[in-house]
């Protein structure tokens, strides 16, 4: 039987719901984002290939902010602030920036990416893209939207209709996992788009805009939201042992169940 309490959330200390308070930091945080484009960020590096930026920071400053005044008693996971209350039954789970390697270098395809999750179950998510003014939201049990309209997966069925949504991320031996997947299952798909930023492919694939989406090494912050987009809009989406995927999976794939069908029977023959 369908779980009655899915679309039940807390409200706030201002009483305001949990939707209007991500659909509120999100496009805040998208403000700042776009206030400091093409200027001077001053930028640390955590890595390879792996930055962060004043904005980034200032974008989750500002959402912490917001959370944190209503709804003071929740857990935080923050791309940059880290863990915090993670006991709590309910826990934001943030990325303020995806794709901040994009951002930095003046590529318009970066987003803000803010879900709330209750015992490690994804129950409401949004991902902002301030360049084009795009949000798509999902609430469990309630589908997923952009912009206020209902959205679906694509409806394509095989592989040769297929495009495929890839990036690559931070570690180079699953950088080379996917190149070489990709370039052995370039002959079966119809294109491929490579945006570096795994938080608005997710939000594509939930839009119908790909079909497929391909990453090695995810966090839970550039998952988080697109979990519940994707489901919510009738689609599926897995880790590479084709289990239903969840915050703990580093390794996913998503589409809508015929394209996964393919997919998983093509990554098996190859």
């Amino acid at each position: 039987m369908p779980d009655k309490t899915a679309g039940i959330l807390p409200v706030s200390s201002h009483g305001k719901s949990p939707a209007e308070v991500a659909r509120f930091a999100a496009r805040e945080a998208g403000k700042i984002l776009l206030d400091r484009l093409h200027k001077r960020n001053g930028v640390h590096i955590k890595g390879r290939r792996n930055i962060v930026t004043e904005a980034d920071l200032a974008a989750e400053k500002c959402i912490l902010e917001i959370i944190r005044k209503e709804f003071p008693q929740h857990g935080i996971l923050a791309e940059e602030h880290g863990a915090d209350g993670s006991q709590a039954d309910y826990i934001w789970v943030i990325d303020p920036l995806d794709g901040t390697n994009n951002y930095f270098l003046g590529i318009p395809y970066f987003c803000v990416n803010i879900a709330l999750s209750k015992k490690n179950e994804v129950v409401l998510g949004v991902t902002y893209d301030p360049v084009r003014d795009e949000l798509f939201f999902a609430q469990r049990g309630k589908g997923a939207s952009l912009n206020n309209r209902a959205i679906s997966v694509s409806g394509v069925a095989t592989l040769h209709e297929t495009v495929v949504g890839v990036d690559l991320g931070y570690r180079p031996e699953r950088s080379a996992e996917i190149l070489n997947t990709m370039s052995k299952l370039w002959p079966q798909i119809y294109c491929m788009r490579l945006i570096g930023s795994a938080c608005l492919g997710l939000a594509y694939v939930a839009c119908g805009r790909f079909s497929l989406y391909l990453h090695r090494y995810l966090y839970p912050w550039d998952t988080a939201s697109g979990l519940l987009l994707i489901n919510e809009a009738g689609g599926r989406v897995q880790n590479w042992s084709g289990r239903a995927a969840t915050l703990k999976d580093r390794q996913i794939m998503a589409g809508n169940t015929q394209v996964l069908g393919e997919f998983k029977r093509w990554l098996k023959c190859r």
